[in-house]
């Protein structure tokens, strides 16, 4: 029993001996890993992954996957682009809507909300599983945002508008506020509410959950909602920082918040899992392709090298859950 009880011990801080390795080895091998400016560019990279994974974790502790997060981003940071710079205008009826700040990108939350609703909606009503629904919603996103940019960068959004990415208030970046506004009511809604018991209910055994009165198919649509939402806020994020919509934004993004949960300690096969790990996973991401590149690593290797990571945090989960 105490042996037992060392192991658990371990299994939860195994993330953050993990980051502090990481680090420790990062700050011997450069000369920039320590310094503030550096600190900060990684928090505001952190940031977007932070709120894309967010969304993942919820997803993920139903025991389902959202492959089209990345590609949410980057088709509602576009439309939120181009109905700031453009508006909507309908000749015919001799018509403009323009668009403020807050209006455009209030649109573009909706928007990923919808797209969101549509991945619940296929995996609950259609019976389509999680991976399917999500890869077709992936391509479906990417093609949307190529018709809408025509393919090319929307730029020149505006001074207001790239405060959100570039702004700082009280000393700290606002993608970092952001996020850790997202964080905040992820963790009550998930630790505090009935529909955060209802979502690791689910995850834990669905069929439990069914004979116990959970509405499963509301749930989960509710979650998949809240993961294109958390995805559009990225692709904001990302836009607002570049001051350009970019066709391409969001490539693989996917990847490193399904890392981010891993890592975090957010089992696959749902029920089990936090928000604040994934947040620490999200660090350990940030930290990592940070210190790549400091490193002077090939783009190449890098991504090698993030598959063995999330080969290894998947293989250490299924050892922790063999040993409870």
């Amino acid at each position: 029993m105490i042996a037992l009880r060392k192991n658990l011990n371990i299994a939860q801080f195994q993330s953050l001996i993990a980051l502090f390795v990481l680090c420790l080895g990062l700050a011997l091998t450069t000369d920039n890993f320590l310094t503030a400016d550096n600190f900060w560019n990684v928090m505001r990279q952190i940031s977007v992954n932070v709120c894309i994974s967010v969304g993942m974790t919820l997803v993920v502790l139903t025991a389902g996957i959202d492959l089209s997060v990345g590609s949410i981003l980057a088709f509602c940071g576009a439309v939120t682009a181009g109905l700031l710079r453009s508006g909507i205008s309908i000749p015919s009826a001799n018509l403009f809507i323009g668009f403020t700040v807050l209006g455009a990108v209030l649109a573009g939350m909706l928007l990923g909300g919808g797209l969101g609703f549509v991945n619940g909606y296929a995996v609950t009503r259609f019976k389509v599983p999680p991976f399917v629904a999500t890869l077709a919603m992936l391509t479906m996103a990417r093609g949307f945002t190529m018709l809408w940019t025509k393919g090319h960068p929307i730029t020149g959004l505006g001074e207001s508008f790239g405060f959100l990415g570039t702004g700082w208030f009280l000393g700290i970046p606002m993608p970092v506020w952001i996020s850790g506004f997202v964080v905040l009511v992820a963790v009550v809604l998930t630790g505090k509410t009935k529909f955060g018991r209802y979502i690791y209910a689910i995850g834990g055994n669905e069929n439990a959950a069914r004979l116990s009165g959970i509405p499963i198919s509301k749930v989960k649509i509710w979650v998949y909602s809240l993961a294109g939402l958390l995805a559009a806020v990225g692709g904001v994020l990302v836009t607002a920082r570049l001051d350009s919509a970019q066709p391409n934004a969001g490539m693989s993004y996917e990847l490193d918040a399904i890392a981010a949960v891993v890592i975090g300690g957010t089992s696959l096969s749902g029920g089990r899992g936090t928000i604040l790990g994934t947040v620490l996973g999200a660090v350990i991401i940030g930290v990592l392709n940070n210190g790549l590149i400091l490193l002077d690593v090939s783009p190449f290797w890098q991504q090698v090298i993030k598959g063995i990571v999330i080969l290894l945090a998947v293989v250490i989960d299924k050892s922790n859950q063999k040993s409870e």
